[in-house]
Protein backbone atom coordinates (compact mmCIF):
# COMPACT_ATOMS: atom_id res chain seq x y z
CA UNK A 1 0.00 0.00 0.00
CA UNK A 2 1.46 3.34 -1.11
CA UNK A 3 1.41 6.43 0.57
CA UNK A 4 -1.49 7.57 -2.41
CA UNK A 5 -3.58 4.65 -0.92
CA UNK A 6 -3.07 5.47 2.68
CA UNK A 7 -4.31 9.14 2.12
CA UNK A 8 -7.51 7.65 0.52
CA UNK A 9 -8.34 6.01 3.14
CA UNK A 10 -7.68 8.49 5.47
CA UNK A 11 -9.46 11.14 3.94
CA UNK A 12 -12.24 9.55 1.75
CA UNK A 13 -13.78 13.00 0.47
CA UNK A 14 -11.09 14.73 -0.63
CA UNK A 15 -10.41 15.06 -4.10
CA UNK A 16 -7.02 15.07 -5.66
CA UNK A 17 -5.69 18.21 -7.17
CA UNK A 18 -3.57 18.02 -10.59
CA UNK A 19 -0.21 17.30 -9.14
CA UNK A 20 2.57 19.91 -9.97
CA UNK A 21 5.39 19.97 -11.72
CA UNK A 22 9.30 20.25 -10.53
CA UNK A 23 12.00 21.25 -12.54
CA UNK A 24 15.32 19.20 -11.69
CA UNK A 25 17.65 21.33 -12.60
CA UNK A 26 17.64 24.84 -14.33
CA UNK A 27 19.59 25.12 -17.30
CA UNK A 28 22.36 26.99 -17.35
CA UNK A 29 24.49 28.71 -20.40
CA UNK A 30 27.17 26.83 -21.92
CA UNK A 31 30.15 28.77 -23.06
CA UNK A 32 32.72 27.72 -25.65
CA UNK A 33 35.88 29.04 -24.03
CA UNK A 34 36.93 26.78 -21.28
CA UNK A 35 36.64 27.74 -17.30
CA UNK A 36 39.72 28.18 -15.44
CA UNK A 37 39.97 26.21 -12.55
CA UNK A 38 42.60 26.88 -9.97
CA UNK A 39 43.82 25.84 -6.48
CA UNK A 40 45.15 28.70 -4.18
CA UNK A 41 45.91 28.50 -0.60
CA UNK A 42 44.18 31.75 1.42
CA UNK A 43 44.76 32.54 4.69
CA UNK A 44 46.88 29.09 5.08
CA UNK A 45 43.81 26.93 3.59
CA UNK A 46 43.21 25.41 0.49
CA UNK A 47 40.47 27.06 -1.86
CA UNK A 48 39.54 25.97 -5.57
CA UNK A 49 38.78 28.82 -7.83
CA UNK A 50 36.77 28.37 -10.60
CA UNK A 51 36.64 32.15 -13.35
CA UNK A 52 36.19 32.45 -16.25
CA UNK A 53 32.54 32.46 -16.90
CA UNK A 54 30.87 34.52 -19.25
CA UNK A 55 27.24 33.54 -18.33
CA UNK A 56 24.79 35.63 -16.34
CA UNK A 57 25.32 35.96 -12.51
CA UNK A 58 22.00 33.83 -11.89
CA UNK A 59 23.88 31.54 -14.09
CA UNK A 60 27.19 31.30 -12.15
CA UNK A 61 25.13 31.31 -8.58
CA UNK A 62 23.29 28.27 -9.90
CA UNK A 63 26.68 26.56 -11.06
CA UNK A 64 28.14 27.44 -8.30
CA UNK A 65 25.74 26.22 -6.14
CA UNK A 66 25.11 22.99 -7.56
CA UNK A 67 28.83 22.64 -6.95
CA UNK A 68 28.61 23.22 -3.42
CA UNK A 69 25.61 20.65 -3.38
CA UNK A 70 27.44 17.83 -5.29
CA UNK A 71 30.63 18.24 -3.41
CA UNK A 72 28.91 18.60 -0.11
CA UNK A 73 31.62 21.41 1.18
CA UNK A 74 30.88 25.22 1.47
CA UNK A 75 31.97 28.27 -1.00
CA UNK A 76 31.32 31.45 -2.22
CA UNK A 77 30.27 33.41 -5.39
CA UNK A 78 31.98 36.76 -5.63
CA UNK A 79 33.65 38.73 -8.12
CA UNK A 80 32.89 36.49 -10.90
CA UNK A 81 34.28 33.78 -9.38
CA UNK A 82 33.34 30.53 -7.23
CA UNK A 83 35.71 29.70 -4.68
CA UNK A 84 35.48 26.32 -2.42
CA UNK A 85 36.90 25.24 0.09
CA UNK A 86 39.26 22.47 -0.54
CA UNK A 87 41.27 21.11 -3.27
CA UNK A 88 38.46 19.60 -5.24
CA UNK A 89 40.22 20.36 -8.88
CA UNK A 90 39.66 17.06 -10.53
CA UNK A 91 36.16 15.98 -8.49
CA UNK A 92 35.00 19.85 -10.08
CA UNK A 93 36.65 19.15 -13.26
CA UNK A 94 34.84 16.08 -14.11
CA UNK A 95 31.53 17.35 -12.63
CA UNK A 96 31.95 20.42 -15.62
CA UNK A 97 33.07 18.55 -18.38
CA UNK A 98 29.89 16.24 -17.83
CA UNK A 99 27.58 18.70 -17.67
CA UNK A 100 29.38 19.97 -21.21
CA UNK A 101 31.62 22.41 -20.12
CA UNK A 102 35.37 22.97 -21.22
CA UNK A 103 37.88 23.48 -18.08
CA UNK A 104 41.46 24.16 -18.10
CA UNK A 105 43.88 23.37 -15.16
CA UNK A 106 46.05 26.12 -13.94
CA UNK A 107 48.61 26.08 -11.73
CA UNK A 108 50.31 22.39 -10.34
Amino acid sequence: MDLKDQLKNLFPEHQPTQELEIEESPSIWLQKEPLICKYEKRKGKPVTIIEGYTGANSDFKVLSKEIKKWLGVGGSFKNDQIMIQGDYRDNIMTYLKDKGFQVKRVGG
